[in-house]
């Protein structure tokens, strides 16, 4: 068995890996950046290590850095999470050739099923069908065009190295083909370090069914069960489930075994998850997830075992314990990803700053995931989830009551958040009744009567106050407690005294004003200026694109006119309320 486990990412699933091995005896290393260094999962690691650096590819797509850190750990097992470099074949082979164990496949099963592309050749190979597309790097936009003609608009563009919807673009039609390729590149670089893309059909309505999967050194591959993960906005899932409603019991065991076939096919090893489109009866193979997903509570939930721990003890080579015929599921689990966006106009805009208030639901049948607790700050350089909450039920209306019941506990201030926008999915007709599809939630629900909440006070102790130091030796993190005179060194608490939050407000909005004014509501990094100096525009017009939070947000003009200036350029970092431009 392992004996130290470094883990090579950040926020939620770093905590919740370090917890496992925690129970398991395993030491554990955590890594930061210098936005990092009192994260939620530094303070719970063992040991944690400064990489340096801002951004992910300063600090956590820095690989001389994380190597280093290993060596001097002592760790002999890394587990990646998701994200980052967790279906990066080149970091794997590092970590390999280190003689570390990496807590994950094979480098040649990431290089395959890594690949979206070489993917889906592999599992046409073994019969398994995948959804109408091009097996083709992308490099020009006139390929999407003679696509989208060839097959029908729209078309989905989409990260030859990526999952989770980042790098995604859907195109409606030809005048859209080169700048949504030159934006789902831009998102795939900055969010897997490499930038290709590929082709899709765009199916119309779809659900989004996924099938876990775990194999070991020994030749065993079994299939856990499925999760429905159809209600998704800007291809990102904002609610899971498992077992998949209104899902035929024969299509379950068929996408099972074709899971398993595309596993054995590639020479997988580990946890790993396949996902399909299911559309009509039929299901088509969407792509291999070469690691632990983020959805990974609710198969817990209902199977009543914690996939992380089977991860590191099939890592130290122990075979697994139990056959397909043994799994067992029980009951229904439902998850919400509590990410810091502001959903209100069904606008989801990011939404980076510091907690000031977390109330934590309770309860039977609940659990919480977090990666931040109150006082953190949510950086724009990073991914922007909060927190998972899953719960369990007997069955499928009992579990979704008791999400809502959940919801109505949580309550986060300083930032806004998609819980409301949560309870507006689980409360719809198409949900409850399971017929909504990955397309439903921007197309069927109306998010425009989500309140909104103003800036919350801040308080400030009293009289002498203790005071936790971060200080760093040689790179490693060493936390030292001072008690210090309040009076020449406000030290503000981790706990902030709030206003008390009526029942269901769980978010912040921005309102347009119609002025001539063109300001940016969030934190972030100007990508691109879209128009120029004296160019008359039309409102509505996209005039910015900033990134923030590893997603790509335009900014249009509130009004037609003329642009008299423009204040920023590429590359510029903002603050929130940052006048970028000016029309008239």
């Amino acid at each position: 068995m392992l004996k130290k486990v470094l883990i090579a990412n950040r926020g939620e699933i770093a905590v919740r890996v370090m917890r496992t091995c925690r129970e398991m005896g395993i030491g554990t290393v955590a890594v930061y950046s210098e936005l990092d260094r009192d994260a939620l999962h530094v303070r719970l690691a063992d040991e944690a290590y400064a990489l340096g650096g801002q951004t992910a590819a300063e600090s956590y797509l820095n690989t001389p850095a994380i190597l280093d850190v290993i060596e001097r750990s002592g760790a002999d097992g890394v587990h990646p999470g998701y994200g980052f470099y967790s279906e990066n074949t080149d970091f794997a082979r590092a970590i390999t050739d280190l003689g570390v164990t990496f807590v994950g496949p094979p480098p040649e099963a990431i290089e395959v099923m890594g690949d979206k592309i070489s993917s889906r050749l592999a599992v046409e190979k073994v019969g398994v069908a995948g959804v109408p597309g091009r097996s083709q790097t992308l490099v020009d936009a006139s390929e999407i065009v003679t696509f989208g003609e060839e097959f029908g608009w729209p078309v989905a563009i989409k990260a030859a190295y990526g999952g989770g919807g980042r790098g995604m673009k859907v195109v409606q039609g030809p005048n859209e083909a080169k700048d949504a390729l030159e934006s789902a590149q831009r998102e795939s670089l900055n969010y897997f370090g490499r930038s290709e893309c590929y082709l899709e059909k765009y199916l119309a309505w779809p659900r989004h069914i996924e099938m876990q999967v775990l194999a070991d050194t020994h030749g065993n591959v079994l299939w856990l069960g499925e999760r429905d993960c159809s209600a998704q906005r800007r291809h990102q899932k904002l609610i899971e489930e498992a077992p998949a409603p209104n899902f035929p019991d024969e299509i379950r065991r068929a996408m099972g075994e074709a899971a398993v076939k595309v596993s054995r096919a590639c020479g997988y090893v580990n946890a790993g998850t396949v996902e399909f489109m299911f559309q009509d009866g039929e299901f088509y193979f969407l792509e291999m997830n070469t690691r632990l997903q983020v959805e990974h509570p609710v198969t817990e939930l209902v199977t009543g075992l914690d996939l992380v721990e089977l991860q590191l003890r099939i890592a130290s080579g122990e075979e697994i314990p139990f056959t397909q015929e043994e799994i067992e599921h029980r009951g229904h689990a439902i998850e919400v990803r509590i990410n810091a966006e502001d959903p209100s106009g069904g606008r989801f805009s990011p939404s980076p700053g510091t907690i000031t208030r977390f109330d934590q639901p309770a309860g039977p049948g609940v659990r919480l995931d977090a990666g931040y607790a109150q006082g953190d700050t949510i950086s724009q350089y990073y991914d922007n989830l909060i927190a998972k909450l899953v719960v369990w039920g007997a069955d499928r209306e009992k579990a979704r009551r008791r999400m809502l019941r959940a919801i109505e506990e949580t309550v986060i201030e300083g930032v806004a958040t998609t819980l409301g926008a949560d309870t507006v999915i689980l409360s719809d007709e198409h949900f409850v009744n399971a017929t909504h599809s990955t397309n439903w939630v921007e197309t069927g629900l109306d998010f425009t009567t989500l309140p909104t909440l103003g800036p919350t006070p801040v308080s400030v102790g009293e009289g002498t106050v203790r005071k936790d130091v971060t200080a760093e030796v040689n790179g490693r993190r060493v936390s030292v407690a001072l008690w210090v005179p309040e009076a020449g060194d406000e030290v503000l608490p981790r706990a902030h005294s709030t206003a008390a939050k009526p029942r269901r407000q769980h978010h912040a909005g921005v309102v347009g004003s119609g002025s001539g004014t063109v300001s940016v509501p969030m934190q972030g990094t100007i990508v691109k200026v879209t128009v120029e100096e004296g160019q008359h525009v039309e409102a509505g017009e996209t005039v910015i694109i900033l990134e923030a939070m590893k997603m790509e947000n335009v900014v249009n003009a509130e009004k037609s006119g003329v642009v008299k200036s423009i204040k920023v350029k590429a590359g510029d970092s903002v603050s929130a309320g940052d006048v970028v431009a000016v029309i008239e």
